[in-house]
């Protein structure tokens, strides 16, 4: 994840990205992806500070502390990846386990700093 004051703004970042092998993959409004040509690794643009940057980062924390998720959330992918060649699709079905695992990661959130709360 790479967060910038304006995704939209491309001109501040795409030519950095792309000079280190990198192509832009999804254009949506605020949110920019990029693969490597091996499809190995995508980088996702974000609004810094936004909520899909804390929604990104709860979700990464959260995984880091819980063996059990970070385990359900690879045997997850893993499954997925020999069923579906589509990313499109592949990221739809992993939806539901990364919705789970969200609440999971929420609940044991600080209050303070909840998801979703300002931005």
């Amino acid at each position: 994840m790479v967060t910038v004051e304006d995704p939209d703004d491309e001109a501040t970042y795409r030519d950095a990205l792309e000079a280190t092998g990198y192509s832009l993959r999804v254009r949506e409004l605020h949110h920019r992806m990029f693969r490597t040509p091996e499809r190995d690794v995508h980088v996702h643009v974000w609004r810094a500070g936004g909520v899909e940057e804390r929604r990104q980062l709860l979700f990464r924390d959260h995984l880091r502390s819980s063996p059990d998720d970070r385990l359900l959330y690879e045997a997850t992918k893993r499954s997925l990846a020999r069923w579906y060649r589509d990313a499109n699709y592949y990221a739809e079905a992993k939806s539901g386990v990364i919705a789970e695992i969200l609440a999971r990661a929420a609940e044991n959130e600080a209050p303070s700093s909840r998801v979703g709360r300002g931005a």
